[in-house]
């Protein structure tokens, strides 16, 4: 970056000189991802602010949930309401308790350049009061909209430290004496992050992309449709009405009931099924493309041996990794154990399978049928016999009368 655009606010240090990991959650990304949606869609004021919790293990710092802060705006400056702030934090550490969390950092958009001074009211309060050395999560969302395979995730972990602020104008070996140390100021730096997943979060994820895979625009019908051509009377009558106007009415209705359609549990679960498929294949090929790319981007001089760096177009000197071209070689070893090497007798063996299941559908069918026929049968035969009998007293007087001499 060109020093006179540089963010002010951020460091000129490494961020693998502190050698801080962060351990990133998915559940943080969705709640973080529900909180912008509802934010935006409600068209709510003020800024987007949230807390992070989690555990700090030695230089590890996992971010494992995360939940959404009340914020007082004055002016420019906007600060967390901390009556509030300490209520919620206290009922977050009292849910997870175990293992217990406690507050590692909080959240905020922020543009791709860094951050700004806005933040550095609520920033500075989580510092002196609740955590020294709290994290920040920029989520940027100028990112978000792209859809680029194997991208990254449209956010930034910094952690924060003070900083000697070094003097620009010093020229030459004559330095004015001052005493005292040089004032610190508040820099943050980039930190390295993974992201892990637990298997109750997996439970959750696989809810998640269920439901996004099954969502349909319903729109609300009419509670109450009339007949074409008439109109409700408060008495309980009907008033012939203009039956164009009333017709246009209908159509649009009819229109407007042809486009909904609800799904059913079996469609909702075939979609959520093809869509999972859709993007695992869809994941796969951004990958093979990749390994192409880098296969096709090796020097020629790397087959003899000879000279194991190229240049790439920007001008950059790299050497091929021996370890991804190991990884490549496993990869394409392993291909004869998933694709099978006689594709005719498994596909053979597969139509067998098929026909076997098919056969005993069949017959489970046949099966039922020949269950419900013998029922009617015997439900026919009991009628049929009450209905000889009803005939035969009917058509016999004596019968019936010695009937009536025994009762």
């Amino acid at each position: 970056m060109d020093p006179a655009t540089q963010n002010p606010l951020l460091s000129n240090q490494k961020a693998s000189d502190s050698g801080l990991q962060a351990v990133l959650h998915p559940l943080v990304l969705l709640t973080i991802s529900d909180y912008i949606t509802r934010h935006t869609l409600r068209e709510q004021p003020g800024p987007i602010v949230g807390a992070l919790i989690g555990q700090q293990n030695g230089r590890e710092v996992t971010i494992e949930h995360a939940f959404e802060c009340a914020t007082k705006v004055d002016g420019d400056n906007v600060s967390l309401d901390a009556d509030w702030f300490g209520q919620r934090l206290g009922q977050m550490k009292t849910i997870h308790s175990s293992p217990q969390l406690d507050l590692v950092g909080w959240y905020t958009l922020l543009p791709k350049s860094g951050p700004t001074p806005s933040i550095l009211p609520i920033h500075n309060y989580i510092l002196s009061e609740h955590n020294e050395s709290s994290l920040l999560l920029g989520f940027h969302p100028e990112e978000s909209v792209k859809h680029d395979a194997g991208s990254r995730l449209p956010l930034t972990i910094y952690e924060s430290n003070y900083e000697a602020e070094e003097s620009k104008n010093m020229q030459g070996e004559d330095k004015e004496m001052r005493d005292g140390e040089p004032p610190l100021r508040l820099r943050f730096r980039e930190l390295p992050y993974s992201v892990e997943t637990g298997e109750a979060e997996m439970i959750s994820m696989n809810f998640v992309a269920r439901g996004a895979g099954n969502a349909t625009a319903v729109e609300p019908r009419e509670q109450k449709k009339v007949m074409p051509g008439y109109s409700d009377d408060p008495k309980g009558k009907r008033k012939m009405e203009d039956s164009q106007s009333t017709a246009t009415g209908q159509d649009s209705t009819d229109a407007t009931d042809a486009e909904v359609h609800v799904l059913s549990r079996e469609e909702e679960e075939m979609i959520a099924a093809l869509a999972a498929k859709a993007n695992a294949v869809k994941m796969l090929q951004s990958r093979i493309n990749l390994l192409a790319t880098y296969l096709e981007r090796l020097p020629p001089s790397n087959l003899t041996g000879e000279d194991t760096t190229m240049v790439t177009g920007e001008g950059e000197p790299t050497i091929p990794s021996q370890t991804i071209l190991r990884s490549i070689q496993a990869l394409v070893n392993r291909l004869s154990l998933v694709v099978p090497s006689a594709t005719e007798a498994f596909e053979q063996e597969m139509l067998s399978e098929a026909n076997d299941v098919h056969l005993m559908e069949l017959l489970n069918d046949v099966l039922q049928s020949t269950t419900e026929i013998r029922t009617l049968g015997k439900k026919f035969s009991i009628v049929d016999t009450s209905r000889v009998q009803s005939k035969k007293y009917t058509d016999d007087p004596k019968i019936l009368g010695s009937r009536f001499a025994e009762i």
